[in-house]
């Protein structure tokens, strides 16, 4: 058998790939033959003998006549395969349920026939055969084809593990082009298709798109996940292991009743449906606690179709056990009812139950569910359950599925409402629906379960989480973008949006609690709708998604910009179409002379921006116009879901952040305060796949870090790999940027800098010929000149990158676009290469002689001779005066973490210098003058740097810790204030005994939020105070800051 495995070892062509999945399939049990070795014609596909003896030897006992095994085998063969899918679709019907056939003796009972036998594996025969050629349209020869009882139910296509030209991509052109095309008549029996390189491993239908072909990546869900080359093996041990494939084809293939799609599932899929079917039935009342599990999967994984495939399951599979189930689907908003309806009510044949659709009111809830006997499903929303509702069956055999069970359908205890008129208690949706269905069982699906979806559904069976979703393909990364620097809010202003966040992690579930936060995000909204910042946001905004579309224009990236409230969203809307009005006028398309009429039919003249709100009965006219009505949100909708529309971007804050999927969203625009769930929620709205997309974007320009990496960790993984951080991105970029700087340093490209339009054409050319010098050299560049375009996306529209870095990044892929197309087909003409070069000159031309930047991450360096150095050898002095900008501020906020006092001490000092800099413009000197005045600026910020080392280093000559120093410096800093006489010795003294103080009370939890607690330490801060001669009249002035500095410490230490 290890001859099976070598080729982890070494470099295998198509050949012996083939050769050693076949030994795969070997090893499951499956039975081989050479396709050239069977006596047959090429234009009979079935394996016809086969197939009569397996129908003969498994209905024995009926004795079927030649005849009427003739009539089995005819009426699979002769389903026409033109149009294919219909054939396909017919065919795999068949497949699936069986036929009654009519006997010749008219005396006997009509016989159901099975052509696969789903309950005993062992009773099929199983083949694989390769090399098996096929006459239609034209002759062709699949790389493997996977029979049951004769019936060629899997197509797998194989390409060359070790040459690089050679793809699974064109292996799926292979399958899903060339044989849907030439070879129908094959076609229409494979249900299942599988595209493999060794290292890549896919599985799809004959119909799926190349980027649905997802690896099968575990054998068995207690496995760990297998990637590259064993995930070949996981393909086969996982996917067509005679009982899981036959399991897969039995129930996890699903072909809508209209329409023209085909979906199989993935290994997430599979594993979750059979998982919670199992606990389901565990867990059923009247012996069980009527708590289904929780399903936890990734926002944008396919939680779906999960629930399709348990529905079937529990439709066909436990009927021992479910007794015909009436499965209800419960969402919580009007847009998930409509995305979840529009899928199960094509799915009758599929689950096998004539009644399924959507619940539209609470008339017809009750009309249709009380009293049912058995069978039907039924998706509704929450909200029709009411106190009204009352029962409606005592069932136990009803299973009702939530999705997104994080929201409100957790809400089955009580709550008190007070009111001028008294306290009452209000109850969530959630208890009238068990009010509804008493004996019924519950199941859960969310990608962010809280607390109290485990504690009413029963702990999580099965999980999918983001990093595992984005590794296996079926999602794409997340790529953050800080940029709230770059819209330069002023101090004041961060610091009441930081309090606002901590405020609303203590937030609790009380009334007072929530008005509270309701007040602080009013004081929110006017920092956030500040005019000036507001234009430089939309400023901003505008300039970064132009860049961003520049880089891929022939990729459709739409863009989500998610506001607070809907003032504010007003307010930026209004900005950004003061910078570009024309993305206020309505068209259908950006160029509708590129799409037909029937495309153009489907669209509806819009402007480019919108906003996505409801409208209120008090809204300025302008507004009231832009939210428009319901049916105006509904065509939005719609067209923002058409990559062809006009709309490009939408402006939100409520709406869309959940439960809307666009898989052209490529960028999210974040100026709203988000936590934990909904914050994982609202990102993920730009994880879904998309032709031409590595990457979703999130740029923030409110600060959302630290509560994103919180939510990550209880919602994506134990890590935080979830999230590329645009740091990651520009490490990559730089160092690829590096080692091509270095295998081209013998090459001279000044003149593609600064040279004339000829001149820079001409040294493109001389370049691409350098390159294709040596065939090693060319693979190399390639090579590394691949990665850095991957990563030159997400780091250029940052701002980030330096513009000599943006002109040799455009140089280098310039260099690779010509030979790729040299490579691939004819070479650009001097007209086009004069196009594509002079737009990328007209980004690159203002970089020569510019300087790299000391790196702002190096923190721990700051103070040491190689910083100083460094910072020394910048000669640009704005360029190094923004650099230790940078560095102050972010030493200072670190040492606020844990001095208070002294940090806005240093806070004040660097204003000083930071105005001084804001009148340079004033000064009527030359630019060597300027030059002077900034670079005695940037020493001043050097002094503050090092005083300020000095200062977080005091504590130890003074012998006292540095918790005790932010204790003494309060008492320095009110003395001084005040000018009042009070020794150091008796400041140290009284410093430690405060720290003392404030630990005895700090080791309480909610010290800080507990009103007792802090009368307390306030009564005995005053006593000791007057004990060490303190003066009585600043006391509260002490007790503050002490609290302040105490709070502060504690949250950071």
């Amino acid at each position: 058998m290890d001859k099976y495995r070598q080729f982890i070892r070494g470099k295998f062509a198509e050949e012996e790939l083939e050769s050693a999945i076949i030994g795969l399939f070997q090893e499951e049990g499956w039975k081989y033959i050479h396709g050239e070795s069977l006596h047959r014609r090429y234009e009979d596909v079935l394996m016809e003998d086969v197939l009569a003896d397996s129908l003969r030897r498994r209905y024995r006992d009926l004795a079927l006549t030649d005849s009427e095994v003739r009539t089995l085998v005819n009426n699979l063969k002769y389903i026409p395969s033109a149009p294919l899918y219909d054939g396909n679709r017919r065919t795999f019907w068949l497949i699936n349920e069986g036929i009654d056939l009519p006997r010749e003796d008219a005396s006997l009972p009509a016989a159901h026939i099975e052509y696969v036998d789903f309950d005993d594996i062992s009773v099929n025969d199983l083949l694989v055969v390769n090399q098996y050629s096929v006459t239609d349209k034209a002759t062709r020869r699949p790389d493997l084809l996977c029979f049951v009882n004769g019936i060629p139910l899997a197509i797998l296509e194989f390409k060359s593990a070790i040459e690089e030209g050679a793809t699974i991509h064109d292996a799926w052109k292979q399958v899903c082009v060339r044989y849907t095309r030439d070879v129908p008549s094959l076609l229409k029996y494979c249900c299942v298709a599988a595209i493999c390189d060794g290292a890549n491993n896919r599985l799809g239908t004959v119909f799926t798109p190349y980027l649905y072909f997802y690896a099968w990546n575990k054998a068995d869900d207690a496995d760990k996940v297998s990637n590259g080359i064993g995930s070949l093996y996981t393909l086969v041990k996982g996917a067509f292991a005679p009982e899981r494939f036959l399991a897969i084809v039995r129930d996890f293939v699903f072909y809508p009743d209209d329409g023209d799609k085909e979906i199989v599932c993935r290994y997430p899929q599979f594993f979750a449906a059979t998982k919670m079917l199992d606990n389901i039935c565990a867990h059923l009342r009247p012996t069980g606690d009527g708590k289904g599990g929780t399903y936890f999967g990734a926002t944008g994984c396919g939680k779906t179709y999960t629930m399709l495939f348990l529905s079937r399951l529990m439709m066909l599979r436990r009927s021992s056990v479910l007794s015909n189930p009436t499965i209800v689907v419960i969402v919580d908003r009007e847009d998930l009812d409509s995305q979840t309806s529009e899928l199960f009510v094509t799915t009758k044949r599929f689950l096998h139950e004539e009644d399924v659709r959507s619940i539209e009111s609470r008339s017809e809830l009750r009309n249709t569910l009380a009293d049912k006997a058995s069978g039907g499903v039924y998706i509704t929303t929450i909200q029709k359950f009411s106190e009204d509702t009352g029962l409606l069956s005592e069932r136990t055999n009803i299973v009702c599925i939530s999705d997104e069970a994080h929201r409100t359908q957790t809400g089955v205890g009580s709550k008190l409402k007070r009111t001028d008129k008294g306290v009452f208690t209000r109850y969530g949706f959630a208890k009238y629906l068990r009010d509804g269905f008493p004996n019924a069982t519950y199941v859960g699906f969310t990608g962010t379960p809280i607390d109290e979806t485990i504690a009413v559904f029963g702990p999580v069976v099965d999980r999918y989480t983001m990093k595992e979703s984005s590794d296996d393909g079926i999602t794409v990364r997340i790529a953050y973008e800080p940029r709230l620097a770059r819209v330069q809010l002023s101090d004041d202003q961060v610091r009441k949006i930081q309090e606002y966040y901590d405020r609303c992690a203590e937030q609790g579930s009380t009334k007072e609690q929530i008005e509270e936060s309701q007040r602080a995000m009013s004081a929110m909204s006017v920092i956030l709708r500040n005019p000036d910042r507001i234009a430089r946001l939309a400023e901003d905004l505008v300039s970064h998604y132009e860049a961003l579309c520049s880089e891929k224009p022939g990729v459709v990236q739409k863009a989500m910009v998610v506001c607070s409230d809907r003032l504010h969203a007003f307010d930026l809307y209004k900005a950004i179409v003061a910078i570009r009005p024309d993305w206020a006028i309505a068209r259908k398309a950006e160029d509708e002379s590129k799409l037909t009429r029937e495309r153009l039919e489907d669209l509806e003249a819009l402007p480019k921006i919108n906003i996505v709100a409801t409208r209120d009965k008090d809204d300025e006219q302008e507004l009231y116009d832009l939210c428009g009505t319901k049916e105006w949100r509904k065509l939005l909708d719609r067209q923002f879901k058409n990559n062809d529309s006009n709309f490009k971007m939408a402006v939100v804050c409520d709406m869309w952040i959940t439960g809307f999927d666009v898989p052209s969203l490529a960028v999210m625009y974040i100026d709203k305060p988000l936590q934990k769930h909904t914050l994982v929620q609202t990102i993920s709205r730009v994880n879904r796949v998309f032709d031409g997309k590595d990457k979703g974007l999130v740029v923030d320009y409110i600060g959302i870090k630290d509560n994103m990496m919180e939510a990550l960790k209880r919602y994506g993984d134990d890590d935080e790999g979830s999230v590329d951080e645009l740091s990651v991105s520009l490490g990559i970029f730089r160092n690829h940027l590096a080692m091509l700087d270095e295998l081209m340093v013998n090459f001279n490209a000044a003149k593609f800098i600064s040279g004339t339009p000829l001149e820079r054409l001409a040294c493109l050319n001389d370049a691409a010929e350098y390159v294709q010098l040596s065939k090693d050299f060319q693979t190399r560049f390639m090579g590394l000149s691949r990665i850095l375009k991957s990563a030159y996306g997400i780091c250029f529209p940052s701002g980030e990158l330096t513009d000599r870095e943006i002109a040799m990044a455009q140089f280098y892929l310039a260099i690779r676009s010509i030979i790729y197309k040299q490579i691939i087909g004819d070479a650009p003409d001097t007209e086009m290469m004069n196009a594509i070069v002079e737009n990328m000159v007209a980004k690159a031309i203002s970089c020569t002689g510019v300087e790299s930047v000391v790196d702002a991450q190096k923190s721990e360096d700051l103070f040491s001779d190689e910083f100083v150095a460094e910072l020394d050898a910048i000669k640009m002095p704005i360029t190094k005066f923004n650099a230790l900008l940078k560095l102050v501020r972010k030493a200072i906020r670190a040492y606020g973490r844990t001095n208070k006092v002294k940090s806005v001490e240093f806070s004040e000092r660097l204003h000083k210098v930071v105005d001084a800099y804001n009148t340079r413009d004033d000064l009527q000197f030359t630019s060597e003058v300027v030059a002077d005045f900034v670079d005695d600026l940037s020493d001043q910020l050097l002094t503050i740097l090092k005083d300020l080392e000095e200062d977080k280093r005091s504590f130890e000559k003074m012998g006292i810790t540095y918790e005790e120093k932010a204790f003494y410096d309060i008492l320095v800093r009110v003395r001084d204030d005040h000018g009042f006489p009070y020794a150091e010795e008796k400041g140290i003294t009284l410093a430690k005994e405060i720290a003392k103080l404030v630990n005895d009370k700090a080791q309480y939890a909610d010290w800080s939020t507990r009103n007792d607690i802090k009368s307390q330490l306030n009564m005995d801060l005053t006593v000791l105070l007057y004990r060490n001669g303190y003066p009585p009249e600043w006391d509260e002035e002490v007790f503050e800051k002490v609290m302040e500095q105490a709070t502060n410490f504690k949250k950071y230490e």
